[in-house]
């Protein structure tokens, strides 16, 4: 399997010539989900879901398919009918030949006022990787590699070792990572690094990896 960090959340993930992309939002490139067989999205967050840039993925390929939760799946599903898959917490598919399992149910919270939206995280290949989207779920199985949301909204970094800490990946990439700046990088590195309990790792945006 090759991973491809793209920028903020979004991720690419290549496999006997197929290509699942997840989480193509605002913050990441335009061209992000071009190219892609299938599409996974996390919640409606546009940091996470950019309706214009799935439409041109699907127009771009007309076997491509998304599968998401409900609350994205209206926004688009009209305009390709048969095409958009509404998932859901325990629900397990097969997209670009990748087996995906659904974990998760509500998005982490910001504020005790804001009300809390669904968000599903997505466990590729049987716990080869997982995508959390905006939560700090724990999968009911063993993880290889985590794709840690490392600085957010919501989040406080004493939280992400923690999270790194219950799932016990064999290592810990980097993704939501838009607003950490590169000054605060190295403090990020070494605490999660350090405290962990895991290989901390960071990809560029547009570098890959082998899995």
């Amino acid at each position: 399997m090759k991973l491809t960090k793209k920028s903020h959340s979004c991720v690419r993930l290549e496999k006997d010539g197929q290509t699942l992309v997840l989480d193509p939002g605002v913050f990441s490139e335009e061209d992000a989900a071009l190219g892609a067989d299938a599409i996974l999205v996390t919640h409606e967050h546009p940091d996470h879901f950019n309706e214009d840039r799935l439409r041109a993925a699907l127009d771009a390929n007309p076997a491509a398919e998304i599968w998401t939760l409900k609350s994205v799946a209206e926004k688009i599903s009209t305009a390709f009918p048969g095409r958009v898959h509404t998932v859901g917490h325990g629900d397990t598919f097969t997209a670009a030949g990748f087996d995906v399992q659904v974990h998760g149910e509500l998005h982490a919270v910001i504020h005790p006022d804001i009300p809390r939206i669904t968000n599903v995280g997505y466990l590729i290949d049987g716990g080869r990787l997982f995508h959390p989207g905006d939560a700090l779920t724990v999968p009911d199985r063993p993880v290889e590699t985590l794709m840690l949301p490392v600085m957010a909204p919501w989040s406080k970094i004493s939280e992400v070792i923690d999270y790194v800490r219950e799932v016990e990946p064999q290592r810990a990439y980097d993704i939501h990572d838009a607003l950490l700046t590169d000054l605060a990088r190295p403090i990020y590195d070494s605490q999660i690094g350090a405290l962990g309990g895991a290989e901390h790792l960071r990809l560029a945006p547009g570098e890959s990896t082998a899995l």
